[in-house]
């Protein structure tokens, strides 16, 4: 099945900044009719926790759906899935020191030396942010080849995201497990022996490509 076939590049788009949204859209609608819970900036720090790893992770698997599948026209929706996971992951950090913590310093001081997840949260975030300034052509441009570089440090992001979500759990690990073997998965398609490997799969899948019929001389 051709999957460029079935949406393009401006539907994926469209579809992308929809399903970002819609969990924030929902959160703010909960929170003016007084929908949360009893502790609302949990709910709050809870749910923008999540969208913003599930929205990272998404999008470090649209160039491996592309690898496995071929399905090019998801390779827009890779910057802004990114942009919304920073945009997400920076109301989070936001939550947690000012809502939570009321820009007290020295008690967030404190608990960092006791709750490793705080580091490890705030390292990703600090690797996303280059990365949401520098995600634009223009910086593409100046930066060269040192731009991939730079952007080649979302799977760290990603993997301190997973840990994080591991660690603030406590608890049941199955959910923040789960998405650490998705990411894994996507990392090793874009390994590039395994990529090769997959790229000559897939060719032999498709067979050799049919001949054109020659035109009968006029």
């Amino acid at each position: 099945m051709n999957l460029d076939k079935l949406l393009t590049k401006g539907q994926i788009l469209w579809l992308t900044h929809i399903g970002a949204l819609l969990p924030l859209a929902w959160l703010l609608y909960q929170d003016y009719s007084s929908g949360l819970s009893v502790n609302p900036i949990q709910d709050w720090t809870l749910r923008t926790g999540k969208p913003a790893l599930v929205l990272l992770v998404l999008s470090l698997a649209c160039t491996p759906l592309n690898i496995l599948v071929g399905w090019r026209n998801i390779i827009p929706a890779r910057k802004w899935l990114g942009l919304y996971a920073f945009g997400y992951a920076a109301v989070h950090f936001y939550i947690f020191i000012g809502e939570d913590y009321g820009f007290q310093w020295i008690y967030i001081w404190q608990d960092v030396g006791t709750k490793l997840y705080i580091i490890v949260g705030f390292s990703a975030l600090l690797i996303l942010l280059p990365l949401a300034l520098t995600s634009s052509k223009g910086w593409m441009r100046r930066l060269g080849k040192w731009w991939k570089k730079l952007h080649q440090w979302v799977y760290v992001a990603g993997v301190l995201a997973v840990f994080h979500y591991v660690w603030v759990v406590k608890a049941d690990y199955r959910e923040p497990v789960a998405w650490g073997v998705l990411l894994g998965i996507f990392l090793i398609v874009r390994i590039p022996v395994v990529r090769k490997r997959i790229a000559r799969w897939r060719s032999k899948r498709r067979g050799p490509p049919t001949p054109r019929a020659r035109r009968s001389p006029a």
